[in-house]
């Protein structure tokens, strides 16, 4: 059974929270985190990717810039701008975009969970990425950003929740992408003893998002153990920070496909490669771009967009992995027509996180591409079976929206 338990959070001071989140580290790439720290000094990512704080010509993985994260975090710890909770509290989480609210609960998890698999992981994770965060971690002596978790709807989690969204959040502000954030404290000890017993009751937990973050943890705190020969298993180095969500409040969003070239067909060959494997309807300007349902995926080339259905024969009924849209796309069209046999290595492809709309893979296909491949999303149903499988889904399947963002809540890994 899982264990997520309370923690005592370092978090932003009540009115500085606005100015302290921001997008986990991963999202932007160099010159885009140096951008976006300018003018912002209370900025996380000041801290998250503290090579902000030095010349563009400065090694990413040098010491000297993970000192730097440790030195930037804990000097505003002691100047004030985070505070220490007093007790160990779990604390709700709540992201509001276009309308449409997710709520969660903000808690560490057991490293020994994750090894156990208790808590399910449907994507391998990389070594190289995965060290950037494990000095990150270390140096920081804290875990700064947080997994996505997910787990079936609980009633008794759900009631607790409504109940203590009933008061004033601690937290309450939207970012410039618009997405509210709301951050509220359970703090009762009736409640924090409800959220605890309930989540042990849960047989597994899921990552959503965030493998790399999770094993680089999870590695920090077998790292500590080491250290630490008569470790009890009570030690914060033995839990990771996360934000848990229930499955039915849960949307992901489109993976989309473009590739560089059409691996030396025309036009004209390459359409008749599509017509062979699916059934290819063409759109018009006034037809919807972006498929809506699953086993189906749109394709722009030449500014031509076209519908494509898979064939039932080929729908994989049965199968979690092969039955997944991007899987058959990969399988079917990709590797035996376009050579792409390696998605995560090669080259000659690239991914478009749906947050960005058709309108990108249209961009993308009239500067560096040849052709798009705008696809239904993955279900949470289908992440779940493929981790309940023990299996593991091809690269890049889920984009999840709203992102958490970094800085709201800390957890210290050894006092």
């Amino acid at each position: 059974m899982a264990e997520i338990r309370p923690f005592h959070a370092i978090r932003p001071q009540k009115g500085k929270a606005a100015d302290i989140a921001a997008l986990p580290y991963d999202v932007y790439s160099r010159k885009e985190a140096r951008q976006a720290v300018e003018g912002k000094p209370l900025s996380f990512l000041r801290i998250d990717r503290a090579e902000t704080q030095f010349s563009p010509a400065t090694d990413l993985y040098a010491d000297k810039v993970y000192k730097r994260a440790h030195d930037t975090l804990w000097s505003m710890v002691e100047d004030g701008s985070f505070i220490r909770e007093e007790k160990k509290c779990y604390y709700i989480y709540e992201l509001t975009m276009n309308g449409r609210t997710q709520t969660g609960i903000a808690a560490c998890a057991s490293i020994d969970d994750y090894q156990n698999n208790v808590i399910k992981k449907h994507e391998n994770t990389r070594a190289e990425k995965e060290q950037d965060r494990i000095r990150h971690v270390d140096a920081c002596n804290a875990q700064t950003g947080p997994i996505f978790l997910a787990y079936r709807s609980n009633e008794t989690i759900n009631a607790v929740v409504n109940k203590v969204k009933q008061g004033e959040p601690e937290y309450d502000f939207t970012a410039e992408d618009g997405i509210r954030h709301r951050l509220f404290v359970i703090g009762e000890d009736a409640d924090i003893r409800a959220v605890r017993e309930a989540f042990a009751a849960i047989g597994e937990i899921y990552i959503a998002d965030g493998h790399h973050r999770a094993a680089s943890a999870v590695k920090v705190g077998q790292m500590r153990r080491q250290s630490h020969p008569g470790y009890t298993g009570e030690e914060e180095f033995n839990y990771f920070l996360s934000v848990l969500f229930p499955d039915d409040q849960l949307m992901i969003m489109d993976y989309n496909r473009v590739v560089k070239d059409l691996n030396g067909f025309s036009f004209r060959n390459f359409y008749h490669e599509v017509e062979q494997r699916f059934d290819v309807t063409e759109l018009f300007e006034q037809d919807e771009k972006k498929p809506q349902e699953k086993g189906t995926f749109t394709l722009y080339i030449k500014d031509h967009w076209f519908l494509c259905r898979v064939r039932e024969a080929d729908r994989h009924v049965g199968d979690p992995v092969a039955g997944l849209d991007v899987s058959i796309l990969q399988k079917s069209f990709l590797e035996p027509v376009l050579g792409i046999r390696d998605p995560k290595t090669d080259g000659r492809i690239d991914f478009v996180g749906g947050i960005r709309g058709v309108e990108e893979l249209v961009r993308r296909c009239k500067t560096d591409c040849a052709a798009a491949f705008a696809m239904y999303p993955t279900s949470i149903s289908e992440l779940f079976a493929v981790a309940d499988a023990g299996l593991l889904m091809p690269p890049k399947s889920t984009w999840f929206e709203p992102k958490l963002r970094s800085g709201l809540l800390i957890h210290e890994i050894e006092p």
